[in-house]
Formats: structure tokens, sequence, C-alpha cells
């Protein structure tokens, strides 16, 4: 009713217990007209291909997407536009876009994970949240300490500015000053 868009995010990694509530979900999300889904996972994509028709489908940063070769088999299943990794230069997105005529959407801001394109363990096994299941706690940003293996309980601290030291982050990507570079790639 207010003319805007909606895309679902389905791209946690699914496990076998989440399957067999999928294709009820998938159809629900096709009998709302939804206006894409966003996948990752490539079972989750076979059954929204079978049950979620017609609905546009994007494939997620998550699935990883380092090459032409990847975006040219994800555009043959059926995907309509590609995020390719968070990780990749401009000359790697360009050559896909010469190689693969699907659209892309490139991340431009937001936090770089210490892991590839979001795939961490970290923080289910440190929080109990699992970021494949779109619920990181970003222990990447945690304070941390060192400690060497022939003197346990000495913590050192890793001094890298009056925050404290957060040795798993990697920077924020902020690509906002190259956007015109990234439209003229396509």
């Amino acid at each position: 009713k207010k003319k805007k868009k909606v895309y679902v995010t389905v791209n946690a990694l699914a496990h076998n217990r989440d399957i067999e509530n999928l294709p009820p979900y998938l159809q629900w999300l096709a009998d709302l007209k939804v206006d894409g889904l966003i996948i990752s996972d490539p079972g989750v994509l076979k059954l929204a291909l079978e049950h979620a028709r017609g609905i546009p489908i994007t494939i997620s940063t998550q699935s990883n997407i380092s090459n032409y070769a990847s975006a040219h088999f994800y555009r043959e299943m059926g995907a309509s536009r590609i995020v390719p990794a968070r990780e990749l230069t401009l000359q790697e997105i360009a050559e896909i876009r010469n190689k693969v005529d699907v659209e892309l959407e490139v991340f431009i801001h937001g936090a770089m994970c210490v892991s590839y394109s979001g795939r961490c363990l970290l923080s289910h096994y440190m929080a109990g949240r699992s970021a494949n299941q779109g619920m990181c706690a970003h222990p990447c940003r945690y304070r941390y300490r060192l400690v060497e293996e022939k003197r346990p309980g000495q913590y050192f601290p890793i001094d890298e500015d009056e925050k404290g030291s957060y040795i798993l982050n990697s920077r924020d990507l902020c690509l906002l000053e190259h956007i015109p570079r990234l439209i003229e790639t396509g």
C-alpha cells in the first residue's frame, strides 16, 4: 500500500531440521507476493525455485561468490541478482560483470567480518548465537588479552588505541568514495 519493496532474507545456512518447514514458509512468501528473496544455501535455493516460483532471487554475500564461474552457476540456477563476496577487488567485480549477465549488488559500508563474508563460528561458540543464522554477537569486536602458554594466568594487553584492542576485527568496509567507480563498473 505504501509502494515499498519487501525483500525477505532466507539466507541462513539451513540445517536438516530447518528443511521441512521451508516449503510452507516459501509458499506463504509467494502468496504474500514479496518482491524478492535473498538466499545463500543451494538447498534453500532449490526449494525456493519449487515453492516460490516467480519471486526474484538474490544470492547473498554469504554464498561467497568470488569468481565469475560461481556467478554464472547461480545465474543459470535462476538468480536474478548476486551479491558477491565483500572481499573482492573492483577488478574482480568488473570481471564478473563482464562475463556474467546478472545484476550485481555490492556492499559499500559496514563490518568486514574476520571470517569470509560473514561465515563466522566464533559467535556460536562464544555466545551461543550463530552468525550464520543471522544472530551474530560480533565477538570480533570484544576486547582480548594475550596469554603466553608458559605463563598461564598472566595476561598481556595488546595496545592499539585508547578504546582497547580488537585483535580479530578487521576494519569496517567504507566504499562511499568509490561509488562512482562501482557504478561505472556496472
